[in-house]
């Protein structure tokens, strides 16, 4: 079934006076701004802090999207406990601790049976092994998530698992029309999470890609937020300085790392709130029409 849904237009240039650019916010009854913008770049030139400033064809700022509870609904926290039939405080008195932790960062799988691609930094060499290979590495990479979840190791039904986590993505309410609007305005927009490679479900389910790249994932790159480094490699491929970058999550712990790196961090809490915040900073939100087939 096709809705027609119709985005308001929103297209404010950056001012010097937060004052005036509140007036011109998508709240009428709003006289400052928002408390979420945690950051505005004010020490760089004015030539790096114009939102919409075209640098060798490229559109900036750059724009990271936390995914999980920010972009898309985490089943996490309703629908995985009610499918092991406990209470979210059951869960985590059960669970191994750093599990999901390992698995978001890549460095185990969810079958021993799939390949295992890490970096270890240790040893400063890149590693690509398969199960049918000899080399043991000791409790770290080849235990899978199947028998690591629990900490008693009890067995569980993993395929029921997934199916349960891809039943309870959906998009927040809002956010797929703010991301259709910024990428019409050709805005480079990339994925910055922490989630392991049960993110390519998301995308099968929901094709965030229409709108952004799955650029940095933790299992890919093997590191987490609010680790430093993870922002900063994020930085190195990008090729911005931190100014030029917007992140958006819903942590305030993670927004905050990247403002102490000079990243520009936005709390996110609702896609309204989202909304007024970039049309403060001089965002451009396309106003075209657009179909969502659901």
């Amino acid at each position: 079934m096709a809705v027609l849904l119709r985005l308001t237009c929103v297209c404010y240039p950056l001012r010097s006076s937060m004052q005036s650019a509140a007036r011109m916010a998508m709240n009428p009854r709003s006289n400052k701004s928002s408390g979420s913008i945690s950051c505005l770049s004010t020490s760089t030139s004015a030539g790096t802090t114009q939102a919409s400033t075209q640098i060798d064809n490229r559109k900036l700022p750059v724009l990271l999207f936390d995914i999980m509870s920010t972009v898309v609904r985490d089943p996490f926290y309703e629908d995985v406990p009610a499918f092991f039939g406990m209470s979210m405080e059951e869960l985590i008195e059960c669970k191994d601790p750093n599990a999901w932790i390992e698995f978001e960062k890549g460095w185990i799988n969810e079958n021993v049976e799939h390949s295992i691609s890490f970096c270890t930094l240790a040893f400063g060499v890149s590693m690509k092994l398969r199960s049918n290979n000899s080399i043991d590495l000791p409790g770290l990479f080849s235990v899978e998530l199947g028998r690591k979840f629990f900490k008693d190791g009890r067995p569980f039904d993993l395929e029921g698992l997934k199916n349960c986590m891809r039943s309870g993505y959906s998009y927040l309410e809002g956010v797929e029309e703010l991301l259709y609007g910024l990428r019409q305005n050709n805005y480079e927009m990339h994925a910055f999470t922490n989630y392991p490679n049960w993110y390519q479900m998301i995308e099968d389910k929901l094709k965030i890609s229409r709108y952004l790249s799955w650029t940095f994932c933790s299992c890919k790159n093997g590191k987490r937020k609010p680790d430093h480094g993870f922002y900063l490699d994020a930085l190195q491929h990008l090729k911005v300085d931190p100014s030029n970058c917007i992140f958006i999550d819903d942590s305030k712990t993670n927004v905050n790392a990247a403002i102490a790196l000079g990243i520009i961090g936005l709390h996110f809490k609702d896609a309204k709130t989202l909304l007024e915040d970039l049309s403060l900073m001089g965002i451009q939100i396309s106003t075209d029409e657009w179909e969502v087939l659901i």
